[in-house]
């Protein structure tokens, strides 16, 4: 939970305070939430240099290092004027810093499948996910109040960025793993993983697993705009401080904990599909809802705790479908799957909000996730029928 913190605050502070900052200079929402999408690029395709972070130095090294450069990347983000001139030098900072946090994920990602059990796989992703919506809290509540309260963002970014740097204490708790790839040759090691990853691929359970991670099932997306439609509720910025920042962290972090227990009881993916139908009824909910600062923070609470709930839910399919070996490099795979939907959601409601307004915004992402749960559902029962055998590389791997 600790090690994964500054993740989610890199991601935090970009979306709620930066967006927030953006749109009231005049920014548009579609303009921000494209920004915002751009930033998923590097965690769409970090699976191409995840096996570096297999093949070299250790996984607490690798933590360290990207530590210290994401880091430098929140400062620099804060630091960057919020203002439509700045929005290229400003994309250029969020590229290089997401791809620099990536490193820091892909660490955490191996040092959780190896320390593990498989019987406490839902917990593990549940604490793992706290952190992460945890950490998104921290940098977007506390980065935006920082910024309100402060005479210049980049202070803000400046606590932000070492209070990240903190977390790399919590190593001192986390014993390395014996098991290390180090084939010396980064082909040879592309082909390895290739046929790993096939025999993940080519099982029913593995498949559908891949499947529900490229899914639009759980993205999330409208959480990346709250900070952008605030004023349609009459939120203030103090007020969007708290609910999207430290209410939502502590909220979300709580579903993801409680989740975890859910996911280790049932079939996970089962569960992914199901809190994906929840955040789906709570955003139409939402659009149909009252227009009130009070419902804007029961709503956006709401969205958050089952937000969390879906994060848990991807982390204990992960955790399940990939077991160990060059397991930075397979999260990562699934990870890019899953942050796919998260970016291309992004965009997808920003587009819409600049169309249809909010309302519109939060129907067209329901429907969207409505119609990819009946698709992956559609696909599991044809699996089913035609009886795919489980690989034994999938580990345990339900229905």
């Amino acid at each position: 939970m600790v090690l994964i913190t500054p993740f989610g605050v890199m991601s935090g502070y970009l979306s709620v305070t930066i967006v927030y900052l953006l749109t009231q200079a005049g920014v548009s929402v579609e303009a921000s939430g494209a920004l915002v999408a751009l930033s998923y690029i590097p965690h769409a395709w970090k699976f191409l240099w995840a096996p570096i972070a297999d093949t070299t130095l250790t996984r607490k090294r690798w933590y360290v290092v990207a530590a210290i450069v994401s880091a430098v990347g929140i400062f620099a983000t804060g630091a960057v004027p919020a203002e439509s001139a700045s929005l290229a030098l400003l994309t250029v900072v969020v590229l290089a810093s997401n791809v620099a946090v990536t490193f820091l994920a892909m660490a955490v990602e191996s040092l959780m499948a190896y320390c593990a059990p498989d019987e406490a796989k839902g917990r593990a992703g549940g604490w793992f996910q706290a952190g992460n919506l945890g950490g998104y809290g921290l940098g977007g509540g506390a980065g935006l109040w920082l910024a309100q309260a402060l005479p210049q963002a980049w202070i803000g970014a400046a606590i932000l960025a070492l209070t990240c740097l903190l977390c790399c204490a919590a190593l001192a708790f986390v014993a390395e793993p014996p098991e290390q790839i180090h084939t010396g040759r980064y082909g040879r090691t592309l082909v390895a993983l290739g046929k790993d990853l096939w025999s993940v691929a080519r099982s029913r359970g593995g498949f559908l697993a891949l499947l529900i991670c490229f899914l639009p099932i759980g993205s999330g997306a409208a959480s990346n705009l709250w900070s952008a439609v605030a004023d349609d509720w009459h939120a203030s910025a103090n007020t969007v401080a708290l609910v999207t920042g430290v209410f939502s962290g502590i909220t979300s972090a709580a579903g993801c904990v409680v989740s975890g227990y859910w996911c280790d009881r049932m079939d996970r993916k089962r569960a992914y599909a199901l809190f994906g139908v929840l955040l789906c009824v709570c955003a139409s909910a939402m659009a149909l809802g009252p227009r009130t600062e009070t419902m804007y923070v029961v709503f956006t609470l709401a969205y958050g705790v089952i937000n969390g709930f879906c994060y848990t839910a991807f982390s204990a399919v992960t955790l399940e479908a990939i077991g160990r070996g060059a397991a930075a490099t397979k999260y990562s795979l699934f990870a890019s799957l899953s942050n796919m939907p998260i970016g291309y959601m992004t965009a997808v409601d920003g587009w819409a909000a600049a169309r249809w307004g909010s309302s519109g915004m939060l129907h067209t992402e329901a429907l969207v996730g409505v119609i990819a749960v009946l698709f992956f559902a559609a696909v599991a029962s044809l699996s089913a029928r035609y009886g795919r055998a489980a690989s034994p590389a999938v580990g345990r791997m339900p229905g």
